[in-house]
């Protein structure tokens, strides 16, 4: 399906100033984490975990509302097990679990509540999730430069890498400036994690799209023409797939969004952002550096 007819936008004609702005983004990310600092969930920072059960059907937001009664924020609130029951989760606090349970049935008198069990998450077990969660990270961006690079060569690897990392940078400060203004609460947890591998999967996939037509070109039909035009072509070419493929990805993402609840939100904020800075990094960043190297490289052959 082609979603616009034969286009020829000059993507890369303005290559540099794309390549300045972007690391003014990454610079001025890196800055705003160091200045605005971290917030960590229950599983990086350490908790307490309950398990409920209610006589009776209770909406979560009444349960969230009792907790936050005692001046605790970032609840953790899910459904498991059999009906009425779920899980709820608690950042250390000075309060202990009798005064939570009591807060909840004060805020919801008509339903008696039963707590299952308790478990606590030691600070000791959140720092080290936390390092377990940075290695899987560096581990994928790894993974990714050798697929890339078995695939194509050193320098689309070395390029989808250096996209990546604008991906994470830049979701990741607009991410902490939501939360720190208190748009959207987004702390650092495993559900964080989990969306930001996800854009880790999908820039790449943008990325690899394009580097295939880019190949294909290049040994192909346009054999021979300066490594620039070949890329625009092949970014205009694959434009259609690009614009479909965002645009429905970010439809089930604003779904989530209004309806996901305070549990998903988070989730589909930073997709959306990953997504956008996705497209964006796969036009300018990667397809930029891979021309820029082969231009020397063919610069040198002559």
């Amino acid at each position: 399906m082609q979603f616009f007819g034969k286009t020829q936008f000059d993507f890369l004609s303005k290559r540099k100033f794309f390549l300045i702005l972007s690391v003014i983004i990454m610079v001025t990310g890196l800055a705003l984490t160091a200045i605005l600092g971290l917030d960590y969930g229950i599983d990086f920072e350490g908790g307490t975990e309950l398990a409920v059960q209610f006589e009776s059907p209770v909406e979560t937001d009444r349960i969230r509302e009792g907790v936050a009664s005692l001046g605790i924020t970032g609840t953790e609130i899910k459904s498991f097990g059999g009906e009425n029951q779920y899980i709820i989760r608690i950042k250390q606090s000075e309060h202990a679990t009798k005064e939570i349970g009591e807060a909840i049935n004060k805020a919801i008198p008509e339903v008696e509540m039963i707590v299952l069990k308790m478990d606590q998450i030691g600070p000791k077990i959140g720092a080290e999730l936390r390092t377990r969660a940075l290695l899987s990270i560096f581990v994928a961006l790894a993974a990714l430069l050798l697929y890339i690079a078995f695939r194509f060569e050193f320098a689309y690897g070395l390029g989808s890498v250096v996209a990546i990392l604008h991906d994470i940078i830049a979701t990741f400060s607009v991410a902490l400036v939501l939360h720190k203004t208190g748009v959207v609460n987004m702390e650092i947890d495993q559900t964080f994690l989990a969306a930001m591998l996800t854009v880790i999967g999908y820039s790449i996939n943008s990325t690899v799209i394009i580097f295939d037509r880019i190949r294909e070109n290049y040994g192909g039909k346009m054999k021979g023409q300066d490594f620039i035009t070949i890329a625009n072509t092949s970014i205009n070419e694959t434009l259609s797939r690009t614009v479909i493929t965002v645009s429905t990805t970010l439809m089930v993402l604003i779904v989530l969004l209004i309806f996901g609840g305070p549990v998903l939100r988070p989730f589909a904020v930073v997709m959306s952002l990953g997504v956008v800075f996705g497209v964006y990094s796969s036009i300018y960043i990667s397809s930029a550096f891979v021309s820029w190297f082969m231009e020397r490289r063919q610069a040198k052959a002559k």
